[in-house]
């Protein structure tokens, strides 16, 4: 939930100074901060808490802690990506799929109860499922619509 809440409060908080500063609604700026500070703030879990967020691949995938600070960076850059205009375009549609690819990590880690954070079985389980799935859904129609808008 902390990634919804800081995407929702940067993008009001964006529209306002930008609304207090200029008299217009910058939307589709707004959205795309508030979804590139969300980025930045995920990815801190990537370098924060990396042998946690292994434990969400399942063992068979080869360099699992590499692929977290991978996958980090590529959080990073697409933060940096979705501000620049000339590359929002092409960051948005990876960003999409980025968020489809890592789903089955979010479904591995319900399904076996993985705590991130301390790199325990101990985490919510399948009641993760009923908030990450929708939440998930909500971030790629979020990128959609700031993109395409």
């Amino acid at each position: 939930m902390k990634p919804l809440y800081v995407l929702l409060i940067v993008t009001l908080l964006t529209l306002l100074v930008l609304w207090l500063a200029s008299g217009e609604w910058h939307l589709r700026f707004a959205g795309n901060v508030g979804m590139s500070v969300m980025l930045l703030f995920t990815a801190l879990g990537h370098f924060m808490f990396p042998k946690g967020m292994a434990e969400m691949l399942p063992p068979f995938v080869p360099y699992r802690v590499p692929l977290v600070y991978v996958t980090g960076v590529i959080e990073v850059a697409a933060a940096i990506g979705l501000m620049i205009p000339s590359f929002r375009h092409l960051t948005a549609l990876w960003l999409m799929l980025f968020f489809i690819l890592i789903l089955p990590a979010n479904i591995y880690a319900a399904f076996h109860r993985i705590d991130y954070q301390k790199g325990t079985t101990d985490g919510p389980g399948l009641a993760y499922l009923w908030l990450r799935m929708p939440l998930q859904l909500f971030f790629i129609g979020w990128v959609w619509f700031f993109f395409s808008f």
